[in-house]
């Protein structure tokens, strides 16, 4: 898929590769932050490590997208 993208495609994929993994980032932080707290919010948590590994599965998607194929 990746020699069918355009150049904007290509550009477009990677800023949003970006934007994501520093959300990924992010989560992990505040994750990191509410797990310290004695008396944190479990439900919160597992909501956010919910959206980390929905943001996991676009990146690794944007990843194989901008990844040409090989054929072995």
């Amino acid at each position: 898929m990746a020699d069918k993208l355009s150049d904007e495609e290509r550009a477009a994929l990677r800023a949003e590769l970006e934007r994501l993994r520093q959300e990924h980032r992010d989560l992990d932080s505040a994750i990191e932050a509410l797990a310290d707290i004695a008396a944190s919010d479990q439900l919160q948590i597992q909501r956010l490590k919910k959206r980390k590994l929905v943001l996991r599965d676009r990146i690794d998607r944007i990843e194989d997208a901008l990844t040409p194929d090989i054929i072995a």
